[in-house]
């Protein structure tokens, strides 16, 4: 995706100290928490550039920290992932940290470092405007901390150079964006400004008037299991239901959906389908622990299972939890793979035989760009989608996965699995991922191909009878 996001915005360190809790002090009624491990993250708005570069865009952070250890760990950790910074040290201040201690995955307490709010205007206004050239939208991520002190000044620069101005607001008073594009709030934020709403009327309506008040282009409000709502600045409401996944933990979901709808909004201008593209990157990310990103893999599988909810099409990371599970149920994970690209009697004989070895069924199917580097610029004949909801419909089927390079070897490796099927005429030293597979204790089965049956003579044959 050709976008360059420019995130302005105050940026936090999020340190997550994972403990063990077994017992109680005897000082006083609480837990002793024996610390077994830590971990820093980017938080804030450098979560907001963590999620775009996750996406796949380029991005350039815009920010303060405070010239200590905390400001250096933040650096280190947005270079890493080489992400463009612009984090301005001012010795006035502290870094914005967080420490949340954690066992089994349950936060214990949460510890903030913050000072009160300073004003940067003078800073941040000369950095934005060597940035905003170069960039296709903008994010500006509030929390409060003095960054965007003088937001106005930003827009009205956004605004001469023609760039949309997209803005996760702080507090009660959303005429300080006036003129942004759009406003991303979640449903709380927007009553704290509005009042309490009785109906669903009287969202649009007062979400209309917001719009109108402050000249916004639109207004996205997110609304926890009920899905999001974008009301356009004309009155026009767009709902988009929740997906109906398993919530782990909303940390950071607000980071992903600004940066999934801004990078969306900016490839293509449409706030339907980009507030439909923030809507599923934000059912992904609710699945995982902490403030945490969505990788452009992720949201493909998550809009292609979306398209086609019949489709068991899933990422290689929920599918390797899934693995995981069945594992710890001693049940045995059984592995194929091809293009699949015109299904005949012989892909169906080696699914039937695939489900007789094992408890679970996985195929790994390559994808448009992976068959089309095999087997030629005029295939596949048809889409990664089609194919995956076609094979949706095999009931000894339980997963359909998909990997982008030449061979599944990366993908066997990550994802373990007890069984390696492979349909021909193959000796199993010939076979990608064979080697790995029965060094873990696995088995290699091949199914000898059924006579007569293979997608490039289907193809041929119909070619010749036109």
């Amino acid at each position: 995706m050709d976008v360059h996001v420019l995130v302005v915005g105050d940026v936090r360190l999020d340190r997550y100290w994972h403990a063990d809790a077994n017992r109680i002090s005897p000082e006083a009624p609480v837990p002793v928490a024996s610390i077994t491990d830590t971990n820093d993250r980017a938080g804030g708005a450098a979560n907001v550039a963590q999620n775009i570069s996750s996406l796949g865009s380029q991005v350039t952070l815009l920010g303060v920290i405070g010239d200590d250890q905390e400001g250096e760990a933040l650096n280190a950790i947005l270079q890493k992932q080489n992400i463009n910074t612009n984090l301005v040290s001012n010795s006035r201040i502290r870094t914005t940290s967080k420490i949340r201690i954690v066992s089994r995955n349950q936060q214990l307490i949460r510890l903030d470092f913050d000072d009160k709010a300073h004003s940067f205007n003078a800073e941040v206004e000369k950095a934005f405007a060597a940035s905003v050239e170069q960039c296709s939208i903008v994010i500006l991520s509030d929390y409060g901390k003095g960054v965007l002190s003088n937001v106005q000044a930003i827009i009205q620069v956004a605004q001469a150079k023609n760039k949309k101005v997209i803005v996760d607001p702080k507090g009660t008073d959303f005429s300080k964006y006036r003129n942004a594009s759009v406003i991303t709030p979640n449903y709380s934020e927007f009553c704290a400004v509005v009042g309490e709403c009785d109906s669903e009327q009287d969202i649009y309506r007062k979400a209309q008037a917001l719009c109108s008040e402050n000249n916004f282009e639109a207004l996205l409000i997110t609304r926890s299991e009920k899905g999001m709502t974008l009301v356009m600045h004309d009155g026009t409401v767009t709902n988009f239901p929740a997906q109906m996944r398993e919530v782990y933990d909303v940390t950071g979901a607000g980071d992903t959906v600004i940066s999934a709808f801004a990078m969306s909004l900016a490839a293509d201008g449409d706030f339907n389908q980009a507030a439909h593209v923030a809507n599923v990157a934000a059912s992904i990310v609710v699945g995982k622990f902490g403030a945490a990103t969505v990788s452009a893999e992720e949201l493909t599988h998550g809009m292609l299972s979306y398209e086609c909810p019949s489709s068991k099409l899933v990422s290689s990371d929920f599918l390797a939890k899934r693995i995981e599970g069945a594992h710890a149920k001693k049940q045995t994970v059984v592995f194929t793979n091809g293009c699949f690209d015109v299904l005949h009697k012989g892909h169906a004989h080696l699914l039937r035989e695939a489900s007789t070895f094992g408890d679970m069924v996985v195929v790994a199917l390559n994808s448009d760009d992976s068959v089309r580097r095999l087997k030629g610029d005029e295939r596949p004949i048809n889409s990664l989608q089609d194919r995956a909801e076609m094979l949706s419909y095999f009931s000894s089927i339980d997963w359909v996965v998909s990997f982008n390079d030449d061979t599944p070897e990366a993908l066997i490796k990550s994802l373990n699995p007890d069984v390696l099927v492979k349909g021909g005429d193959y000796q199993p030293d010939t076979i990608v991922g064979a080697d790995y597979v029965q060094k873990r204790g696995g088995e290699v089965k091949i199914i000898p191909f059924v006579e007569g049956y293979s997608t490039s003579s289907i193809i041929s044959s119909i070619i010749d009878k036109n």
